[in-house]
């Protein structure tokens, strides 16, 4: 699977996650900065967003200090369901209810061990196929096509 990666910080979580990735097999290509260098968040969140929204890659994996700020910023790209997970049973749920198609962890909040966790979590649960949870998803998108403010 291709995977994009992206941070606004490059640590020793980002780096960690990239090698565990890469030992699952997936492609990654990745968005850090330098060490001790910064990346705007809202670049890196579109920049994973987009990816994921054309096919040049499967699925993304994103890092901010809360997560918050990339989380945003991916799901303005139509199509990205980028999902804030803290732990495993989140990521679970995030990938059968929710079909979401970026992964995104605080660097603030996560360690390493439960980054792997979260990893192996998301890997392993494929998105319902319930007519309920496909119908919630098709609504994303209906929604995303057709609010705008007047």
């Amino acid at each position: 699977m291709k995977i994009a990666l992206a941070s606004d910080e490059r640590t020793a979580l980002t780096d960690a996650v990239l090698r565990d990735l890469q030992e699952r097999g997936h492609e990654v290509e990745t968005l850090l900065p330098e060490p001790g260098a910064t990346l705007p968040w809202a670049d890196v969140g579109a920049w994973v967003g987009r990816r994921v929204a054309t096919g040049q890659a499967d699925q993304g994996v994103l890092f901010c200090w809360t997560g918050t700020g990339v989380s945003m910023a991916a799901n303005k790209v139509l199509g990205v369901r980028a999902a804030l997970c803290g732990d495993p049973e989140t990521a679970r749920g995030a990938r059968r209810w929710n079909d979401a198609n970026v992964l995104v962890m605080s660097l603030r909040a996560t360690s390493e061990p439960v980054a792997h966790e979260i990893l192996d979590a998301w890997f392993s649960t494929p998105a319902s196929e319930e007519p309920e949870d496909r119908s919630n998803i098709a609504k994303l998108n209906q929604i995303a096509e057709t609010v705008s403010i007047a």
